[in-house]
């Protein structure tokens, strides 16, 4: 991809968000591993949710400790961070390769050369001292030192190095998301364990009420007020209400089984106070502009990361067409006599330079460099495509929020009648002056009421949970 239509892509992102976003530059020190510059600078601002603590933001103490024993066992999280490691020695890898190489080694051997060749005759003729010929057959002994050296001279080396950097910052990001994923996950089916065990709650006291109806019901069969009808619809309606019950107890247990597996523990009850749980607040938040929210996000920051560790693949890969300058020295002791090993006069070295230039057959070059370019493509796609991910699903959960706060508002109310209602009907009937069916109609109205605003309710928290994960909420 060429520099032109890789700054046109970017220009044309930010034009659609009004987002300035500074192109990252590496800074890399061997004690301290800095951001990018920009990298770090997204504005901060106190009224933003995405900067406050999920300490703050969940209050409470049962979920505070589930949170906790997550992000210390949750195996997940645990195989992100051994991926980290692995991004971080492929730095030191990457460092390597631009400095020398110095191998120390020493060896042992003998040679017989045939006498009836060059080598062989001119032992036969050629004397170590006066007196004392050539070993036959002819040991060698040697030690010494190797170095090799490629020269970055165009600097291929420093930004590979320089694109591992990038790809271990952008794997931080990436644990990161996750590590915000994970916290919102529990929190959402924290909450909704607090939601079912509130619905088994309306459950079982409409099982009561019901069960008392059935009781006035069939005393005034016995009296000849009313008809075996009404006994059978009213018993029939505390059957149904009944076998609500089994439902919510298996989505309990459910929800407590997947927040034991997102905790790394093995099943064992959740200990939760879900009396207050319709009193739990999702109050809307400050919002100001999306897209300066978005700076906060992980994965944000991982695909831009990623993008800029990808326009250096691309340098890399045209540098491989450029020659390359290659060193190579030996110094060390040569004798084939350990005696003589260590004499000065066994020494020997030896310099040589190489500079080579690929000419002939430069396909796989040229492929690597094509795979480079098409990957860079497709960071930009995936860049763009995080963006407006993030950008639609913060709008969608702030729209969230404020449309069920409504919705929470007037239920609130609907239940206040027909609980009001419900007392009159009974009231009524037991006086002859109702309908049974008015009775059974209303209380069922009213459960549903209750099962609603308990289910509002939950639809209030999980928005409040997803604008947490929307606007990359704090995970440390």
């Amino acid at each position: 991809m060429s520099n032109k239509s890789f700054a046109l892509g970017i220009s044309g992102l930010l034009l659609l968000f009004a987002w300035s976003c500074k192109a990252p530059q590496v800074v890399y020190k061997s004690e301290n591993k800095s951001l990018p510059a920009g990298y770090s600078a997204a504005q901060k601002d106190s009224s933003n949710v995405a900067d406050l603590n999920w300490r703050t933001y969940f209050e409470d103490p049962n979920l505070i400790a589930l949170i906790d024993t997550a992000l210390l066992h949750n195996q997940e999280l645990n195989i992100v961070m051994q991926e980290i490691e692995i991004r971080k020695n492929e730095i030191q890898a990457r460092k390597g390769e631009y400095l020398p190489f110095v191998q120390m080694g020493a060896g042992m051997g003998a040679d017989k050369a045939a006498r009836y060749t060059r080598f062989g005759a001119l032992e036969e003729e050629i004397e170590v001292k006066p007196g004392t010929p050539f070993p036959e057959p002819l040991p060698d002994f040697a030690l010494g030192l190797r170095a090799s050296w490629e020269v970055d001279i165009w600097k291929k080396l420093r930004t590979a190095k320089q694109s591992a950097v990038l790809r271990y910052l952008a794997s931080q990001e990436g644990k990161n998301f996750l590590s915000t994923n994970l916290i919102a996950e529990i929190a959402e089916s924290y909450y909704e364990l607090m939601a079912m065990d509130n619905l088994l709650k309306i459950i079982d006291q409409n099982i009561d009420i019901q069960s008392n109806a059935l009781k006035v019901v069939r005393q005034q069969k016995e009296a000849a007020k009313l008809t075996q009808l009404a006994v059978n619809r009213f018993e029939a309606q505390l059957l149904n209400t009944q076998n609500l019950q089994f439902a919510v107890r298996q989505r309990i247990t459910e929800a407590e089984n997947r927040i034991n597996f997102l905790t790394g523990r093995m099943p064992k009850p959740i200990i939760r106070n879900s009396d207050r749980y319709l009193d739990l607040k999702a109050d809307a938040f400050p919002s100001g502009l999306p897209a300066q929210l978005l700076l906060n996000r992980p994965d944000i920051r991982q695909a831009e990361l990623e993008l800029e560790a990808s326009k250096l693949d691309v340098k890399v890969a045209r540098a491989d067409f450029l020659p390359s300058l290659d060193i190579r020295a030996d110094l060390g002791f040569q004798s084939f006599n350990p005696v003589f090993l260590l004499n000065p006069k066994s020494i020997l070295f030896n310099l040589a330079g190489d500079l080579m230039a690929p000419l002939v057959n430069k396909n796989a070059i040229q492929a690597n460099f094509k795979n480079a370019s098409a990957q860079q493509v497709q960071a930009v796609y995936r860049y763009e495509q995080t963006i407006l991910n993030a950008y639609t699903d913060v709008l969608n959960q702030l729209a969230k929020m404020d449309n069920f706060n409504q919705s929470y508002a007037i239920k609130s109310r609907e239940v206040d009648i027909l609980t009001q209602s419900t007392q009159i009907a009974n009231t009524l009937f037991n006086a002859a002056r109702a309908d049974y069916a008015e009775v059974l109609f209303t209380q069922r109205e009213a459960l549903e009421a209750r099962v609603d605003i308990v289910e509002i309710k939950m639809h209030q928290l999980d928005a409040k949970v997803n604008i947490y994960r929307a606007l990359g909420g704090g995970w440390k």
